[in-house]
């Protein structure tokens, strides 16, 4: 059976698989790009392994308290070393990446301090962490304050409009270094390490905090390699490398992972407690897998900006653009378009590929969201994914792919069922 033959098993036609290849023909420089920088990873991954003397004794479970865990301990040893800081928390009792950013933001803010965003609006989810949007427990309920500084129209940053917005009140800076569910740009490192720079000239001493969610080993360097006090992120994302069955870091200054501890234990606690449950061997590999995965990710990412530009759709970022987190978002212009979208997602998956995913009001977004999401871990987007709120303009955001060839089945398949639905028309060289 012919390569052609086999994705015609899977649902996808002669002209979808030919319109695949015809993309990809130009792609190869782009790809050869993407692992060198998986290679320059996998080493500093490897070295970090090494110097902190990971062994077999680390893999061990603990219950319980957790004790004098050493594999939990070493693990967040390796993590601060991969992220260049002074300390990192590292536990499978941060249940995703808004626990963990919360988490750093209440540690790191109390009552009458202000929060500051100097690239406009958080992601959905942190809007109720923050109070955006009325939730008990919220940093606005114990009377943290917040204000943002919205990007200029081109979607750089408005160095005036921060430098007004930083008064005596501001403690914490946060910016987002991936999209969320909006079509700007994601920050290059070098963008955030000029925007700290900036931040901290005008008030020196200022903690910033960078969700690094999508964005972990996109790069040769991390925000904490530009300034970043705390870096923060979820296992079942990048650094997971998809093995890991929950968790989330924070890597960065020790006082600020020292508080963090803090407010994830308890004061007095911090980093004593926290039994790891027989989970580390997964977080260990996961993390050691993570710089190929993410690699077979942003291939299936490049993939899918090219082909989706190619049939006229506006794709951030572009087909051409250097790459600074895995997601892809695709404008589809309609409802239709994006469910379409996500049922092809859902066909090409492992696990629920019979699932046929359909909008809904989920927990912590203010529009109804549609999510494709077949994986092995329950809403990991390091696994194949797409998702999106239904609002104009209609733009879905695909991730993940354990596997470059995963990624790229998943594409073929969005493709098939938008051309079934009569939504576009391939046209082949």
């Amino acid at each position: 059976m012919d390569m052609q033959s086999m994705y015609r098993t899977l649902g996808v036609s002669p002209a979808v698989w030919q319109f695949g290849e015809d993309v990809l023909a130009g792609l190869k420089a782009r790809f050869e790009a993407v692992d060198a920088v998986a290679e320059f990873n996998q080493a500093k991954v490897l070295s970090a392994l090494q110097k902190n003397r990971v062994s077999a004794a680390c893999f061990a479970a603990t219950t319980g308290y957790g004790y004098d865990d050493l594999g939990r301990d070493t693990l967040e040893k390796v993590y601060a070393d991969v992220f260049h800081t002074e300390a990192a928390l590292v536990r499978p009792q941060i249940t995703c990446g808004t626990h963990a950013l919360a988490t750093a933001l209440s540690a790191n803010l109390l009552p009458g301090d202000e929060l500051l965003s100097p690239v406009g609006a958080p992601y959905d989810t942190l809007e109720e962490v923050i109070g955006i949007r009325p939730s008990r427990c919220s940093l606005k309920e114990y009377g943290v304050r917040y204000r943002q500084v919205d990007l200029t129209p081109e979607g750089g940053f408005d160095w005036e409009g921060i430098r007004a917005a930083i008064n005596g009140r501001t403690k914490l800076v946060t910016i987002q270094r991936s999209k969320g569910y909006a079509t700007r740009p994601t920050f290059s490192v070098g963008q955030i390490g000029e925007l700290i720079a900036f931040i901290k000239s005008v008030k020196p001493g200022l903690n910033v905090m960078v969700d690094n969610c999508y964005g972990e080993f996109v790069e040769t360097v991390e925000p904490s390699d530009v300034g970043a006090d705390m870096v923060v992120g979820s296992l079942i994302k990048n650094p997971g490398g998809g093995l890991a069955p929950i968790g989330g870091y924070i890597c960065g200054s020790a006082e600020c992972v020292a508080r963090c501890a803090f407010r994830l234990s308890a004061p007095g606690l911090g980093q004593e407690v926290g039994a790891n449950l027989g989970l580390l061997p997964a977080l260990y590999q996961g993390l050691f897998l993570a710089p190929t995965v993410v690699a077979g990710a942003l291939k299936g990412a490049i993939f899918a900006a090219n082909a989706y530009e190619r049939l006229g759709f506006r794709v951030v970022p572009d087909g051409r653009e250097s790459r600074h987190d895995i997601i892809q978002a695709v404008e589809l212009g309609s409802e239709a378009a994006m469910t379409a979208f996500c049922h092809g997602i859902q066909a090409a998956a492992p696990v629920d590929s019979y699932v046929l995913p359909e909008p809904w009001p989920m927990p912590g977004y203010d529009s109804n969201v549609i999510m494709a999401a077949g994986a092995f871990v329950q809403g990991s987007s390091i696994e194949l994914s797409a998702d999106g709120p239904i609002r104009p303009p209609y733009a879905v955001y695909f991730q993940g792919g354990l596997t470059w060839y995963h990624a790229k089945t998943g594409i073929l398949m969005s493709l098939q069922k938008l051309a079934e639905a009569g939504l576009v028309k391939l046209e082949t060289r």
